[in-house]
Order: C-alpha cells, then structure tokens, then sequence
C-alpha cells in the first residue's frame, strides 16, 4: 500500500487506552493548528471502536478550541445510549485538559426502507481534470518557502477541481465546487477505514466554498478562517478509493461567519452523504 495513504489509516486508527478512552497522535501539515478533518475522523474512530455491528449514519461536532499539531489528542467515549436499532455515543477530544472538540455520533442497524435521493449534477469525470496537487506544483513559487514542501508532498487523497484555477489568485464566481476524490490506493476492506477517512476528508477545502463569491484565497495573510461546526449524515455504503464527486455550495456568508453545506456521490450517481459546516471568516 502506498506509504503516505498507510500513514493516514495508522493516524485514525488510534490507540485504546481503555473502554472508552483512545490517544492519537496529531498530523504536522505544516500549520500550529491541527486540521480540523483529523480530529473528526480520530473521534468518529474512537467512537465506532464502542460499538457493535452498527454503522455511523450522523455526526455532528463543535470545534472548542485549536488543537496542538504538534501534541497528542485524547478521546473519552461516553456511551450515551445502546438502543434497540440505535446507538449513541459521545465524544470529547482534549489536549492539556482542555476540550478542543465535542461530537455526537449516532449508530444504526442495517435496515431496509423508502428510498429517494437528488440527482447527481453532470459534470465531466475525473480523467478529465489534473489533481489539485499537480495545480499547488505548478504554482509552487507563490507558495511561502517555509510551507511548501509540505503543500506540494505526496498526499494520501487525490484531489481533482472542476472548477481547477490558480489557488494563489482565484477569480470571484458562484459559492460552488465540484470536486473528484479518491484515496490514492486501495483500502482494507473495513468500512470504518472508508467512512473515518471520509469525515476526514470531508473538511478539506470545504468551507473556501464561501470565499469563492469574493475571489479570497485561503491563503491570503489578512484572512483568520477556522471551522466552528461539522456534520455529516452517511446515507449509503461506499468505497473511498472508488471516485466520489463531492458538491458543495455556500448559501450564505455573513457576520464574520460562512455557511457551506455538501453531497457526496459515488461514479453510479448514488448519493452516499451529506455534509454542513459553519466557519469564522474575518478579514482585517
């Protein structure tokens, strides 16, 4: 398996310290704060290692402080509930004793029942797009020295932008993204992995859906940004090394603060999750 897709399963895997109570270790990416979509994807982790032949169908998160990229986090399980279809847990992520998140997790059976879903948008596939990677690549001279290494490095998820522009100086347009991904190999076949790695992947570049009307780059010195909130609902089982066209849209931006919202479908037209996100925008 590829060393660096290897590397992100061992960061969610995580280390069971107790019943209810996991480490893991923090992904340098290069930045103080560790990434959001980590820290979601370690407490959906530590949350299904508490549960029995359920699937996760929803989480939903509040980042309380910025995490320590460069320390462990710790996550205590409390098992809220054990239901007859239905389990409950939730999860408290800490660094020095302090709460950097709080998530709710929900668990189901398998289940039949009605069934109806939006249509996937007709965008071109991924074989006709570069990776983002490629784009940060080409570009690597407006990157500052001191991050880019770590911006143009071989990533574990592959990236490919309908809406493909140059990050440094994007062009004010719609509040919408299209974006191709896939693990860069194969995975286990372990649906955790898939869906862990999904919540981890879900933060990536999502809430710059909201910057996008003001033709703002994330990377612009005067620009705070940070996530608030997360969720997602898993609608349908899925495979993360298959491509998933992830569409999201921001709705609106106002008070400092952006609101985006997303669906993931899979290359048969499936819809297999949906995603919101609030996040801190401020401009000086």
């Amino acid at each position: 398996m590829n060393q660096v897709l290897n590397g992100l399963i061992e960061l969610l895997s995580l280390e069971q310290k107790s019943d209810n109570r996991f480490v893991g270790t923090s992904q340098d990416l290069g930045f103080p704060k560790v990434f959001g979509g980590q820290v979601i994807g370690q407490a959906l982790s530590a949350a299904s290692q508490t549960v029995e032949n359920r699937a996760p169908h929803s989480l939903h998160c509040y980042f309380i402080r910025p995490g320590d990229a460069a320390h462990p986090i710790e996550y205590d399980v409390e098992r809220v509930r054990d239901g007859g279809s239905f389990s409950v847990r939730r999860i408290i992520a800490t660094q020095f004793e302090k709460t950097i998140l709080v998530m709710t997790a929900s668990f189901h059976i398998e289940e039949e029942g009605l069934e109806h879903q939006d249509t996937m948008p007709s965008v071109p596939g991924p074989e006709n797009f570069k990776s983002e990677l490629s784009l940060y690549r080409a570009h690597a001279d407006e990157i500052p020295e001191k991050i880019r290494g770590l911006l143009t490095a071989d990533r574990p998820i592959e990236y490919r932008i309908v809406e493909n522009q140059n990050p440094f100086r994007p062009r004010a347009g719609i509040g919408k993204r299209h974006i191709w991904m896939r693990s860069v190999d194969a995975l286990p076949n372990n649906p955790f992995i898939h869906q862990s790695m999904l919540a981890y992947t879900t933060d990536y570049g999502f809430l710059e859906t909201a910057l996008q009307p003001h033709g703002i780059s994330i990377g612009n010195p005067k620009l705070n940004i940070a996530s608030l909130d997360h969720a997602i609902w898993f609608h349908r089982p899925f495979r993360l090394d298959d491509w998933l066209l992830y569409v999201a849209d921001s709705p609106s931006s106002c008070a400092s603060r952006g609101f985006v919202r997303g669906q993931i479908f899979n290359r048969e037209g499936l819809l297999i999750a949906s995603t919101s996100q609030e996040g801190l925008i401020r401009k000086s």
